[in-house]
């Protein structure tokens, strides 16, 4: 094929992409509760000849396209839950379940890596090597991928190593954020637990307000981001939840506030986590409260490795030309599980611009998100040229 021809195919599979993405799109589903969507997935890969494992770490679905003639082994992942979010898009194929939707663009996601493996085994005389198609469940917040890795994905037969793709409002269409080492920041979680003593509300003297300590310990805990953290390091401190407290009349004994971390490097990360709780604990303390802290480290950073950066600018290149390489100044202070798979094999995770004319209006996780579709079409066929590339150039 020319170099041109894989974009001309994706264009010419475009209606069935967009319908991949519009179907998906209506049946919106939880993380390990991907039931409909994962025997959708796996249908349209048996339907290529593939060969397709299901209800892998639960809900997830493996295919593998085997050419045949021994070689590398490369992943294409793509990531298939929704998230609890009331979809208020007013589209004809807006999420037909409540309280679900897929507002981070995994459904997009689902039908470029369909349309690459549709691409992909039309080319499977040209090909050298294995491609394994990881489809995985929950990777909001839930960590899919660590489980889908403890259920042997990069296995039998071992994975060189991964692409993968994230659609990306703040980019335009046909532009691809690049961008090598640590693209994504780590996420971890911290619960605190301020402990006082109830009261009458007519004699605050007489308890110990949890409130109040806990207005101070939020107050506190920025300060860690303004005061301490070294302005070259990204580091975001997030207090998402609060709750306590009865009655108006009450003086609450016991608020708990959930919140995330995020940072770019390991220092960075591992310093917050000293810190929030040294300081929780000192300010609830000089309140005459207490405060329990739970700090878990979550997603990893995700880290593209370098030379996997330079292979897939040179894909882009090839397919789109210069133009569509967007290099990216700083990590984006985002997470994501694909930061596990990369921990343990190269690979390299772009973002896909899908900020189209009258679209990307809306961040990701907005209820009124809405991606220009022809961004899938640009995806689709970058991710079939990277794979092709890969299994010609590593023979």
């Amino acid at each position: 094929m020319s170099k041109m021809n894989l974009l001309q195919v994706a264009l010419s599979l475009e209606q069935e992409i967009v319908d991949v993405r519009r179907h998906l799109h209506q049946y919106p589903e939880l993380g390990f509760q991907e039931f409909i969507t994962s025997a959708y997935v796996a249908e349209q890969l048996e339907r290529l000849g593939l060969e397709v494992q299901r209800g892998v770490a639960g809900t997830g679905v493996v295919a593998l396209l085997e050419t045949g003639r021994p070689g590398p082994c490369i992943a294409v992942r793509a990531d298939m839950d929704a998230l609890p979010l009331q979809e208020r898009t007013g589209l004809p194929y807006a999420s037909r379940h409540e309280g679900a939707m897929h507002a981070c663009g995994h459904d997009g996601h689902m039908a470029m890596a369909l349309g690459a493996a549709r691409m992909l085994t039309g080319l499977k005389r040209e090909l050298i090597g294995t491609v394994k198609f990881i489809f995985q469940p929950a990777e909001e917040m839930l960590g899919g991928a660590r489980h889908m890795i403890d259920a042997g994905v990069l296995d039998s037969p071992r994975v060189d190593g991964i692409i993968g793709l994230h659609l990306w409002p703040d980019l335009p269409t046909g532009c691809f954020g690049v961008k090598a080492g640590t693209i994504m920041a780590s996420m971890d979680h911290v619960d605190i637990t301020i402990h006082g003593r109830s009261g009458h509300g007519a004699a605050p003297h007489q308890g110990v307000d949890a409130i109040i300590a806990a207005a101070h310990v939020l107050t506190a805990l920025q300060v860690l981001i303004s005061r301490e953290s070294d302005p070259a390091d990204a580091v975001v401190l997030s207090m998402g939840t609060i709750h306590g407290g009865s009655i108006p009349n009450i003086i609450a004994d016991e608020v708990e506030i959930r919140g995330t971390v995020r940072a770019v490097n390991s220092a960075a990360r591992e310093r917050m986590r000293i810190r929030v709780t040294e300081l929780a604990q000192a300010v609830a303390a000089g309140m005459n409260a207490r405060a329990d802290v739970r700090y878990e480290f979550g997603y990893p950073p995700t880290v593209n490795d370098g030379q996997w950066i330079s292979f897939a600018e040179e894909a882009l290149r090839e397919l789109y030309g210069q133009e569509a390489i967007h290099r990216l100044a700083h990590a984006q202070m985002t997470s994501e599980d694909m930061a596990y798979y990369m921990e343990h094999i190269p690979g390299a995770f772009l973002l896909v611009g899908t900020g189209g004319a009258g679209k990307g209006r809306f961040p990701l996780h907005h209820p009124e998100l809405a991606v220009d579709e022809q961004s899938l079409i640009y995806g689709a066929a970058y991710l079939a040229q990277f794979v092709r590339n890969y299994l010609r150039d590593k023979n």
